[in-house]
């Protein structure tokens, strides 16, 4: 059913989310945003998501519901709401006014749901189904017929289709949808700034003398140049390109040293990796600590991002906020939130190596500055914005970049 074009004042808006875990990040880093920025524009927002038991919650996000998923054995921590009886009794007792998904797959069901409730429904669209087919080895023909079959189902279940970038709206487009709305994410600017690193994180990780010279060419954090890549460690982010761009660096006699910041399925396989390779990198695991990783990225010359299937990454965003230029992949959406405030590599080591050398030779102060500058077009309160037209819902009260204290709210998704 189409969304009226008649605005509300005033909406309960449920969001649904699988693939939601404790180490998680940018799902979960915008599930939050946008909750706090809904509620802060005067509607309620009710999030629902799978973990380990139940739990209901306020936060400043809005209510989160937890409900009891079912563990996805090799994914680090996912689980998925499998119940669909108790979803739905749940659905029906929420009564929302619009319903927000962010599942392409395992909830696809509640598009159907909605439509029979008559409750206005949005997917948003976190990934493209062409790429993550492509990323787990299917062959390009079969993965776009299937990719096709796949988003058609979607666009005929939901009143729309969010796409945060031009790229992930292709699929779409290409097979004739009319429901697609574009909507770009956000950045924390205050929190992810150029100013963010604590002294000395630099050289903790990157050995060997006090940085450059402000505007010069080169590292910026010691003799070594420090590279941080903040990504989940899945098949699908390809994080084995990383090690590969080190070693290349270093075969170069570019003293690069990696910082990984991130769990998942394959990081004891990496970390086997860079021992028998005598690589310089540190597995930092998940971090939790917001400020923690923005000191981290604040302080890294260049960050990594080789996923060749993202659709927006918002670590990258936050990259750019703290004046570090990022080295993308050519396969993704990451070019189109880049721009020119990085580099761009074909999905290779030598080829995520050469864009390093690029960005490397460009004075300190000019690529910082330019990241920086670049950050600053995807603020919260225009993305809060763009997703509260989706739903047709109006903003009663300004929405800023975040609430003062959604910082130290617990989280639960």
């Amino acid at each position: 059913m189409p969304i009226s074009s008649g605005k509300s004042e005033s909406l309960r808006i449920v969001r649904l989310a699988n693939f939601v875990a404790p180490a998680s990040g940018g799902l979960r880093t915008a599930l939050r945003e946008l909750g706090a920025g809904y509620r802060a524009a005067g509607h309620e927002p009710v999030l629902i998501v799978p973990g380990d038991r139940f739990s209901d919650v306020d936060q400043a996000q809005g209510r989160v519901l937890t409900l009891p998923g079912a563990p996805l054995p090799g994914t680090g921590g996912y689980r998925v709401l499998t119940e669909r009886r108790r979803l739905t009794r749940l659905l029906e007792e929420l009564r929302p006014d619009r319903l927000e998904v962010s599942d392409r797959t395992t909830l696809r069901w509640t598009g159907e749901w909605a439509r029979r409730a008559r409750v206005p429904a949005v997917m948003v669209s976190h990934e493209t189904a062409h790429g993550v087919l492509r990323t787990w080895g299917m062959p390009e023909a079969a993965a776009r017929r299937a990719a096709d079959v796949l988003n058609s189902r979607t666009a005929h279940a939901y009143a729309r289709v969010v796409c945060t970038t031009e790229w992930a709206e292709r699929e779409f487009v290409r097979i004739g949808a009319r429901n697609v709305v574009r909507a770009p994410l956000g950045v924390d600017l205050a929190r992810f700034r150029p100013g963010a690193a604590h002294r000395g994180v630099g050289e903790r990780y990157a050995r060997g003398g006090a940085g450059s010279a402000e505007g010069s060419v080169g590292s910026r954090a010691g003799s070594e140049v420090l590279l941080v890549m903040c990504t989940r460690l899945s098949v699908e982010k390809r994080p084995g390109t990383g090690l590969d761009a080190v070693a290349e660096l270093r075969r170069q006699g570019v003293p690069a040293r990696l910082v990984v910041a991130g769990g998942g399925p394959l990081r004891g396989r990496l970390e086997q990796r860079a021992r028998a390779r005598r690589l310089p990198v540190d597995f930092l695991g998940h971090v939790a600590d917001r400020d923690a990783l923005a000191a981290l990225q604040a302080a890294a010359d260049v960050c990594l991002a080789p996923g060749p299937a993202e659709t927006f990454g918002l670590a990258v965003l936050e990259a750019l906020a703290c004046g570090t230029p990022v080295v993308v992949s050519a396969s993704s959406a990451l070019p189109e939130v880049v721009g020119a405030a990085g580099a761009v590599a074909g999905d290779s080591g030598p080829a995520f190596a050469a864009a390093v050398r690029e960005v490397l030779a460009r004075p300190v102060r000019r690529r910082a500055e330019a990241a920086r500058a670049r950050a600053e077009c995807f603020g919260w309160g225009a993305a809060v914005e763009a997703f509260l037209a989706a739903h047709d819902a109006t903003v009663r009260t300004p929405v800023g970049l975040r609430e003062p204290d959604a910082a130290s709210q617990p989280d639960a998704a």
